[in-house]
This record gives structure tokens, C-alpha cells and sequence, in this order.
């Protein structure tokens, strides 16, 4: 009997890929060439490997999952929200904290954001996961970068017509006022937008299959972040139908050690880790 193999990839976006020249897409205004906003180093590499397990064991596969990094522009973790003290630009990559907003070393640059920006600062810091990192703008809605990478896309539309099945696509990020890393419940829900809670169909059809490849980026966050939400919504038994492709995710640059912690807590609570070429066995015996 044939088994429900699932795979799981994260954001595979080009934002998030360090890709080649070959790879990149040019501005029609300006002729010039459009890079990703927030390139993770050996992301290509990883896309390459996912693409060529899709390919190679498409037979073997039952569902594939893939989120989306979905932002505007204006977003409380771009730098178009921001502004310091002196009413100077804030940077990418800068760590903003409840106590240096109200200290005013940083300030939204609509005031009437203040209170609802303070609020959330607050709850994000009592759930105790993160502080509010500042990323360079990416995924920008019907941006270059918000795409699928052309391999990994190619790959899953031949599985679609092969398997005559729809790949699932998990939308996430839109809510400009929320972290939003993980595909399962943004950082902290807004009570009033149903997309940034719990994403119970996704749990759902998670917990169906037998076994889930999980795979994308970036390992240090996104991926740690689903992983984590679906940790915690699974029982302890159901842990070791997780698989983490760790040949298939690289971590953020400066951010190493927050991926192997990752990888150690999940492997102490039951998740699996494995390569792409451990699993492609288990695929092509699948059919």
C-alpha cells in the first residue's frame, strides 16, 4: 500500500537565494539586473538539491506544501516603517526593542502607528521567541523576488502534471503589523485578521501523512519557526513522522548558532534528520 509522503518547503522564494547571474532578472525601466534582497548563503545549492529530489522521487511523493513569503512594503519589519530618534533612516538588520521605542531612540514614522507599535513590541517580548529584527524589504507582493525559484517551480509543476494532484501553496506575511516566520501562527495573531492565527488545515494535512520531508529557508528562521509550530501542535508520537533535510536549508549569515540549536532541540524531541539523498530511497520505493 502506498504511503503518504508529503514534502514541506519553506519560502523557496529568490529573495531568500543567492543565485547566479543566469538566475536573475532584469528592471524593465532601467535594464538593470534585479537581485535578491536578503540572499542566504548556499540557498541556490539547496534549491538545487530540492528541485532534484522532486524530480527523482516525484513517484514516491503523495502532497507538496509550499509557503510563501507574502509582505508590503510598508511592514513593521522594513526599514519604510522606521526611523531613529533624529528622524534619520533605520537600517536593515537592526534589533528594535520595546524599552529603546519608548526611550526614543527609534519611532514609527506615522505617529498615529506609536501605540499599536509599542503594543505589539510588548507581546512579541513576552512570548519570548524574538525581538523585532528589521529586514531589508523582500517578497514584496508581485515582486521578481516573491517568486518561486525557476528550478524548484519547474520540478513541482511536473510532479502537478504527472500526478494530476495541485501543489498546496501557504500564503504568509501580509499582515503589515505582525512577524510572520512561521507557515503555522504569525509571531504574535491578530485577533482580528484569521490568516495570522493558527492554521488548522495546515496542521490537518500535515497530520495525515506517514512521513514529512521538511526543507527551504531560512533554516535560522522560517523553517525553525514552522518546525517549532508544528512540534508544538503535534503529539509527541506524531513528532517522528518529521523529517529535517538539513542539506536542503542554510541559516541566515550570523545566525549559525541559532540553526544548530534548532536542529539539537528537535532532534531531542523526536524529529528526524536526514539528507536528501537518505530519503530519495524511501520515495522511489513508494510507488
Amino acid at each position: 500500500m502506498k504511503r503518504n509522503l508529503q514534502l514541506l518547503i519553506i519560502d523557496p522564494q529568490n529573495d531568500f537565494c543567492d543565485l547566479p547571474s543566469a538566475y536573475l532578472a532584469r528592471d524593465a525601466r532601467t535594464g538593470a539586473p534585479i537581485t535578491p534582497a536578503l540572499p542566504v548563503p548556499g540557498a541556490h545549492a539547496d534549491m538545487l538539491r530540492i528541485a532534484s529530489l522532486i524530480n527523482n522521487g516525484a513517484a514516491g511523493l503523495s502532497a507538496i506544501t509550499i509557503t510563501l513569503d507574502a509582505h508590503h512594503r510598508y511592514d513593521i519589519a522594513h526599514p519604510t516603517f522606521w526611523m531613529d530618534g533624529n528622524g534619520a533612516a533605520v537600517a536593515a538588520f537592526t534589533s528594535i526593542s520595546a524599552a529603546a521605542v519608548r526611550a526614543g531612540q527609534f519611532q514609527p514614522r506615522s505617529k498615529a502607528a506609536l501605540p499599536r507599535a509599542l503594543a505589539y513590541l510588548d507581546a512579541l517580548e513576552a512570548e519570548g521567541r524574538y525581538q523585532l529584527m528589521i529586514w531589508p524589504v523582500h517578497c514584496e507582493i508581485g515582486s521578481w523576488g516573491q517568486n518561486v525559484h525557476a528550478d524548484v517551480r519547474a520540478a513541482y509543476n511536473a510532479w502537478e502534471e504527472q500526478s494530476l494532484s495541485v501543489v498546496s501553496k501557504v500564503n504568509k506575511g501580509s499582515n503589515p503589523w505582525t512577524e510572520h516566520y512561521s507557515a503555522v501562527r504569525a509571531e504574535v495573531p491578530d485577533s482580528s485578521d484569521a490568516d495570522t492565527q493558527l492554521n488548522q488545515d495546515l496542521i490537518t494535512a500535515l497530520s495525515l501523512a506517514d512521513r514529512i520531508y521538511i526543507c527551504g529557508e531560512a533554516a535560522s528562521h522560517c523553517v525553525k519557526a514552522t518546525t517549532e509550530h508544528i512540534v508544538e501542535n503535534f503529539t509527541p508520537e506524531m513528532r517522528s513522522k518529521l523529517v529535517l533535510l538539513t542539506d536542503c536549508m542554510s541559516p541566515v549569515t550570523g545566525f549559525d548558532a541559532q540553526y544548530e540549536s534548532f536542529v539539537a532541540d528537535m532532534r531531542d524531541r523526536g524529529v528526524q534528520i536526514a539528507q536528501a539523498n537518505d530519503v530519495l530511497a524511501e520515495l522511489l520505493a513508494n510507488t
